[in-house]
């Protein structure tokens, strides 16, 4: 599985195409070619990029409690997958974002590409400027996610 790390400043030229940087496509796995899945995100107004394998983990996750003959479970699979696009990169390693998802999250020029554990968020830079926690916040956050979680693991 890959993991990305670190945030990187991009721009989008006039059809959508966006310079994947470098250092991701060192981080990601020798054996994945590059082929990804964008998406807008479930809570935020941003976008995420699966590389191809993420994807399918994300998938198997999502069968495995999915009954395709539940109605409610139905209109989650289809707002989950709505919007969706393939996205190959190109032999400049630049990445064409359809038009529309671009507009659903308000990027038009200046982009961060995020890294996030196995995915990648795609955000309107002025957006991702203003969604950073303050520290005290993030500190609070953390004890409450991470509550004793840390000594479970390291055992």
């Amino acid at each position: 599985m890959n993991s990305f790390i670190g945030d990187y400043n991009c721009k989008a030229d006039a059809k959508g195409r966006i310079l994947f940087p470098s250092a991701f496509k060192r981080q990601m796995a020798s054996s994945a070619n590059e082929r990804f899945v964008i998406k807008k995100d479930l809570f935020e107004k941003c976008l995420v990029l699966y590389p191809i394998d993420e994807w399918e983990r994300q998938n198997k996750i999502i069968r495995s409690k999915i009954n395709p003959y539940n109605k409610e479970h139905n209109r989650f699979l289809r707002g989950f997958y709505k919007g969706t696009a393939e996205i190959v990169l190109d032999n400049n390693n630049r990445m064409l974002i359809p038009k529309r998802l671009l507009e659903q999250v308000g990027i038009t020029k200046e982009v961060v590409l995020a890294g996030q554990d196995g995915k990648i968020e795609v955000w309107a830079k002025e957006l991702y400027a203003h969604i950073i926690e303050s520290d005290d916040e993030l500190a609070k956050l953390t004890e409450k996610i991470m509550d004793g979680s840390i000594n479970e693991i390291s055992e």
